[in-house]
């Protein structure tokens, strides 16, 4: 391909609105263009690498022995409704309503599709003798993200690998998952990225049991709690907290409560700012509805709860936050002041156990602008039951090893589930045992967010002159840079490298732009193309030079040896050594 038979539209300044590298760099690189916000196209480079990922995916997932097939973008809302998914995704949920002959019926742009392909199983999967099945696609979702940023890494419509497999017994979801989590790690061995797989909550999706893939960054919007000891690795909304032994002070002074006026301070920082504490001095008192009874949480002022960890300490199905007439109800007062010291109801409270070593507290009084302070556990209140309801911090113990945890920002990218019957059950997929017995499919599944490898990719591989990509996933391997596209002899010995490599299975893009040298090494270093070829003043020895993206140095390299350069180049597409050996460097 000649670059001035496509469109790569490369900039030089940073574009508006673009904040990180990924953005910045796959704008400035002519990879993509915003259509509106969350929503991009992909411009032939981005594409290119889109393909490729697609393609790594496509292999590894039929490696494992998933077949594949394609479903609609567009599903009846029924079928969300019968797995009470609507009221789940709220307003992420992309609806609308086809108006025909008269009818209208309602549809949803599918996020993801555990209903579309329960559904289909269940039509046409009725024996024991047709399972284990693993299916999957590679589709374009949609979800109505209110706060679309950082480029491709968070939009309103991407491209995404779903796998679904249907068993009959745990033992065998248990060996397909194994298979996928390793079919994960070989995809992104593959694609050059930095993974991080973790424990995870499953969240809106159901089921139990999974584990996300993370890659590092700091401008990772989920939190990654980690060990450098043992090397466990989970998300913030899973990450257990280590047994720790809790208790005051042996000397610790009580002081007397006092009830003091705190007007207008509701949140822990206008507490804190208004009576000169610090949020480790103080215990907020939160009221839940755990399956709609009302319980109290108490956690430290700079915690926070961890709603999935208090749904499974409490063993309930659903917990949220109370409404403001149960909390005034329960406390007596509106929100923002309650506290565990005087409750008007008789309610359930759940406390972490780090309250345990604190001394002279602040809570809420209960009462309208009034705070408590110096109060104390067991002295002026009691807890009915101390539990791992936080999310974790850096510090807590590593709830394997005991060891301190740390904390990283990352980028999800995949994603794994054993989903159990949650949607089998709602949309009666059953299969006859060897017994002629009804059955319920048991399901597991499978995600990979394919464009967030390509911008995940971007965003830890660049320099300050633009993005360094991996044999695997470059839009091209080699860029062809004749140094004067108007020298007929240069031109020539140009083709015939591009031909030559062509011919041996290696992606080409011939640079015969008649640009100054310098633009057309800048734009090649800004894409990133792994090898660049510049064909200048050595051709007349009948040498060119070879550079790749990652080393400071360039070689010569002979018109004769362009095939070993091919074989080099595939041995780097298949196993990512020198682009690995440059990032470790």
């Amino acid at each position: 391909m000649k670059w001035s038979q496509t469109l790569i539209p490369t900039m030089k300044e940073t574009p508006n609105g673009a904040e990180i590298p990924s953005h910045i760099l796959m704008l400035r690189a002519g990879m993509i263009s915003q259509v509106m916000a969350g929503a991009y196209a992909y411009l032939p480079l981005g594409w290119r690498s889109l393909h490729k990922a697609t393609n790594i995916v496509r292999e590894e997932m039929n490696k494992t022995g998933a077949v594949e097939l394609f479903m609609t973008a567009l599903c009846p809302q029924s079928l969300y409704e019968q797995t009470n998914r609507v009221e789940a995704f709220g307003n992420v949920l992309v609806k609308t309503t086809l108006a025909r002959g008269g009818t209208k019926t309602a549809v949803v742009f599918c996020p993801t599709h555990e209903e579309e392909i329960t559904s289909i199983v269940s039509q046409y999967v009725s024996s024991y003798r047709q399972l284990p099945l693993t299916l999957y696609q590679i589709q374009t979702k949609f979800r109505n993200e209110e706060r679309p940023k950082f480029g491709v890494l968070r939009t309103s419509e991407f491209l995404m690998k779903d796998a679904y497999s249907f068993h009959t017994n745990l033992d065998s979801l248990d060996e397909t998952y194994k298979k996928m989590y390793a079919a994960y790690c070989a995809i992104f061995e593959r694609c050059g990225l930095p993974y991080l797989p973790v424990e995870a909550d499953n969240g809106a999706i159901g089921g139990s049991g999974s584990h996300e893939f993370m890659i590092p960054s700091e401008n990772g919007e989920d939190n990654v709690v980690y060990c450098p000891s043992c090397k466990y690795a989970a998300n913030v909304e899973k990450a257990g907290v280590g047994a720790k032994e809790y208790a005051r002070p042996a000397d610790a002074v009580l002081k007397e409560v006092a009830e003091l006026d705190t007007p207008g301070a509701h949140t822990i920082e206008q507490v804190c700012a208004f009576l000169k504490a610090k949020p480790k001095k103080v215990v907020k008192t939160l009221i839940y509805l755990a399956d709609d009874a009302p319980v109290a949480v108490l956690v430290r002022g700079d915690c926070d709860v961890n709603e999935p960890k208090l749904r499974d300490f409490l063993g309930v199905k659903k917990v949220e936050l109370a409404d403001e007439a149960t909390i005034e109800r329960v406390t007596g007062a509106p929100v923002g002041f309650a506290g565990p010291v005087g409750l008007k109801e008789k309610i359930k409270i759940v406390a972490d156990p780090m309250i345990k070593e604190m001394v002279n507290i602040i809570v809420g009084a209960n009462k309208a602008e009034k705070h408590l302070v110096n109060v104390n556990l067991d002295r002026d209140f009691t807890v009915d039951a101390f539990g791992d309801v936080r999310n974790a911090m850096v510090g807590d113990p590593c709830p394997k090893c005991g060891a301190p945890l740390t904390m990283q920002n990352a980028i999800e990218v995949g994603h794994v589930f054993k989903l159990g019957t949650k949607y089998t059950d709602a949309l009666n997929a059953k299969y006859l045992d060897d017994s002629l017995a009804q059955q319920t499919i048991i399901m597991g599944c499978y995600g990979i967010g394919v464009s967030r490898i390509i911008a995940g990719l971007v965003e830890t591989s660049w320099d300050e002159s633009g993005i360094i990509w991996p044999v695997a996933l470059a839009p091209y391997e080699v860029c062809v840079c004749p140094v004067k596209a108007t020298d007929e002899a240069s031109m020539l010995a140009a083709e015939k490298i591009a031909s030559e490599l062509e011919a041996a299975g290696v992606d080409v893009l011939l640079d015969d732009r008649d640009q100054r040298p310098g633009v057309k090494f800048k734009d090649a270093d800004l894409i990133g193309f792994p090898v660049r070829i510049t064909i200048g003043k050595s051709l007349a020895d009948g040498k060119v030079e070879v550079k790749w993206r990652w080393d400071a140095e360039s070689s010569l390299l002979g018109l004769d040896e362009i095939g070993a350069l091919a074989e080099q180049i595939k041995e780097e597409r298949a196993t990512g050594a020198r682009f690995k050996a440059a990032k470790r460097q």
